[in-house]
């Protein structure tokens, strides 16, 4: 199949010229303008653009500019057809993104070598892409099977806690997105992947792998003694995420892990454990982990305790702000209720 070659000129010569010398190889559609070229590519997206830069209305480097700010456009590759021949319209316009300049008037043997190299470039640039998104996706799907692998042998040894992982990971996410709704906390959140921070929840109770069933599944209420065992189960998991982080380096995914295993107890007071941190030196990550971590235990069924209700779980809540948890935090859980509600339902 051929490639499909967009030529730009408003001299119809140069485009006769350009049209001749292309159209066994390739076909060739040929504007007068870029306006009329960016009317054709909403129904065309062209393999190759042969640009003119001197022309009215849209230059070259105007058309470029706007090319290189679509993500569905910005991949193409430009050429420009000038005679302009300064080393500084050049250098700018390779700044700009063009591949090539080819000086007019053109010779027939130097506009095809110099197109077919370039397509032959796109073309390897194209396919080692796609093998690297192949090869990133596989790296993915391994990922997240070994999380909730790991996820799934702590919920299954933490027999009263069934089903908490998964719909904690929910609701982390139903409050991330009203955070950046709401533009709470924008300038630290705007910047997080907020696909891997909810994966990372689901290793939030990694630690528990090293408290003992004893206790983990006691169920009467723990004594003074047990609790502080079960207190450990941060340090323990922040210890695990550290020991994978030293094999595999730190990326964003281990080390949001690491963060909501090791602060998802602390208190906004600075009364939680295991370090005792307050107010903002707590990471944000291991805030919205708390917060949802509680909710979530609120409103679910334990041996020593029944179900509350959504509506008993936010008043519960509201006591502790300022206390266990960020004002801000809480008092936007509470505005979102009834989102949380219907996930629950719906994960039931």
């Amino acid at each position: 199949m051929k490639k499909t070659i967009f030529v730009v000129d408003d001299n119809s010569t140069n485009l006769a010229v350009a049209e001749n010398t292309l159209e066994k190889q390739y076909l060739v559609i040929t504007f007068s303008s870029a306006a009329k070229m960016f009317a054709a590519m909403e129904k065309i997206k062209p393999d190759m653009i042969l640009l003119d830069i001197a022309m009215p209305e849209i230059s070259g480097f105007d058309a470029i500019k706007h090319l290189k700010e679509s993500k569905r456009y910005a991949e193409i590759p430009v050429i420009f057809l000038t005679g302009i021949t300064d080393a500084k319209t050049e250098a700018a316009g390779i700044e700009l993104g063009a591949v090539d300049f080819i000086l007019k008037p053109f010779t027939v043997p130097v506009l095809l070598n110099r197109i077919k190299n370039h397509l032959h470039i796109d073309e390897m640039i194209h396919e080692h892409t796609e093998q690297l998104c192949k090869r990133t996706d596989q790296l993915q799907r391994m990922q997240n099977a070994i999380v909730f692998t790991l996820a799934d042998i702590v919920e299954k040894r933490d027999a009263n806690t069934g089903g908490h992982i998964e719909r904690t990971a929910v609701y982390v996410k139903i409050l991330l997105d009203e955070m950046l709704k709401r533009a709470i906390c924008i300038d630290e959140i705007k910047n997080w992947d907020l696909d891997s921070i909810v994966s990372s929840t689901r290793l939030h109770d990694l630690g528990k792998i090293a408290i003992p069933d004893s206790i983990l599944n006691k169920p009467d209420k723990l004594t003074a003694e047990e609790f502080e065992i079960i207190k450990t189960h941060p340090i323990a998991g922040e210890r695990i995420i550290d020991n994978m982080i030293a094999l595999s380096g730190d990326g964003d995914f281990l080390h949001n892990s690491k963060l909501i295993a090791a602060y998802h107890h602390e208190y906004w007071d600075g009364t939680g454990y295991p370090y005792g941190l307050k107010e903002t030196d707590i990471p944000l990550q291991g805030q919205i982990m708390a917060i949802v971590d509680v909710y979530d235990a609120l409103t679910s069924r334990r041996p020593y305790k029944k179900a509350f209700t959504c509506e008993e779980a936010m008043e519960l809540i509201k006591k502790d702000s300022g206390t266990h948890f960020d004002p801000r935090i809480v008092e936007l859980l509470c505005g979102i209720k009834d989102k949380l509600q219907l996930a629950k339902v719906r994960l039931a």
